[in-house]
């Protein structure tokens, strides 16, 4: 009994803090060449402000003359806006790119309540390049799709 209170204690103390999930679907696409999309979540206050990114996906194995990093500025809206001032790796944000699939990212439980846009762009070498937008109200729901690069991407906001 007493290891089990104990398990579950840690487990509370490991377990971050969350506001909501957001859930990115990475379609598989039928090419000859195809390598996982490079991306980038990340949320705008509508009344203005600077963009939060949530996530960050990227080569992080590539090195050499051409890091992976070098290809960041392909997903050219958020670059623009926040990537070109954020320094990689960033901790709890930046990961390796993902093969197709559905993945669960999680939304920083310091987001405060108000109308946001959430937006996902997705690149990917000698592929295609795709931007999602969603205006989110938090707490609540949102959902969008892309067409080519992203699938369904939901987003729940407590």
């Amino acid at each position: 009994m007493r290891s089990t209170s104990f398990i579950l204690l840690g487990g509370a103390i490991a377990a971050p803090a969350a506001a909501g999930t957001i859930n990115v679907t990475i379609p598989r696409l039928s090419v000859a060449e195809y390598h996982p999309p490079y991306v980038a979540v990340w949320l705008e206050p509508t009344a203005g402000g600077a963009p939060r990114t949530i996530a960050v996906w990227y080569n992080v194995k590539k090195l050499g003359a051409e890091p992976g990093t070098k290809w960041l500025a392909e997903m050219r809206t958020w670059w623009r806006k926040a990537g070109r001032s954020m320094t990689v790796p960033a901790d709890g944000i930046t990961g390796a790119t993902r093969a197709p699939g559905q993945y669960n990212i999680t939304l920083p439980a310091d987001v405060k309540p108000g109308a946001y846009v959430l937006n996902v762009e997705a690149a990917r070498e000698s592929g295609g390049r795709e931007l999602v937008s969603t205006p989110l109200t938090v707490p609540g729901t949102a959902r969008a799709a892309g067409k080519a690069e992203l699938g369904a991407i939901t987003v729940s906001a407590r």
